[in-house]
């Protein structure tokens, strides 16, 4: 692992490409791109919390970027979510991305980055401590 003396431009390089973490409650695969968006897939390992998985759904899109060695993620949409209907007025737009794209203006997910080279990432988030693999 590296010193994390780096500048959030240099984490934010290192960060590009496909991330692999895993939780005591989920699995969780990232493609965080060049472009600042992201692709996220979460998986529930623990029972109790796998009607939410069916009900919000696995997979989230959005933006990100490093702020004070934090990775911040920004849900923009939620498309294989339960609740991703077309709403009848508007044709292009879905109710759980309106739900998404607010509750994203109050509420950031962070990570805050311990440690990080190349292959391998040490972050924080709520009190758990979690090991990310780069996957190539």
């Amino acid at each position: 692992m590296s010193n994390i003396n780096l500048s959030d431009l240099e984490i934010e390089v290192l960060f590009f490409g496909k991330w692999r973490f895993n939780t005591n409650w989920e699995k969780i695969s990232i493609e965080l791109k060049d472009d600042m968006t992201y692709e996220q897939t979460k998986i529930q390992t623990f029972l109790m919390y796998k009607p939410s998985e069916f009900i919000i759904g696995n997979k989230f899109t959005g933006v990100w970027h490093v702020n004070d060695r934090r990775l911040c993620l920004v849900v923009k949409t939620v498309p294989k979510s339960l609740f991703n209907l077309r709403l009848p007025i508007l044709s292009k737009l879905y109710i759980a991305d309106i739900i998404a794209n607010v509750y994203s203006m109050f509420l950031t997910e962070n990570y805050e980055v311990q440690e990080i080279n190349s292959s391998q990432v040490i972050i924080n988030h709520e009190n758990e401590t979690i090991v990310g693999v780069k996957i190539k």
